[in-house]
């Protein structure tokens, strides 16, 4: 299956914004390690969630993202949306204050 045009995160097609994400994230030695193309709105619903500790010990792969209780019901309702859908809501822990 080609994934260059699907977001690994809830599966719909890529548009416009698309963030890259590390895995691990740059702030915890995440620097030279590998990216995955995300929806904007998948993306910030992972840092909302998490803490940048948590994503580099717990939820370092894309199917441990997936089996965590929140981010499993953000991806079935994301996936009803167009996929240029973007919820401008969504706050990240640094954005909302931790």
């Amino acid at each position: 299956m080609e994934t260059d045009n699907i977001c690994l995160l809830c599966g719909r097609p890529l548009a416009e914004p698309a963030n890259k994400h590390h895995l691990i994230p740059v702030s915890k030695g995440g620097k030279n390690t590998p990216t995955i193309l995300l929806h904007k709105v998948c993306h910030d619903k992972i840092h909302a969630v998490f803490t940048e500790n948590e994503l580099k010990r717990e939820y370092n792969t894309i199917e441990l993202l997936q089996q965590q209780v929140e981010i499993a019901s953000f991806i079935n309702w994301v996936r009803k949306k167009e996929p240029e859908f973007y919820d401008k809501s969504v706050k990240t822990r640094s954005r909302r204050g931790k």
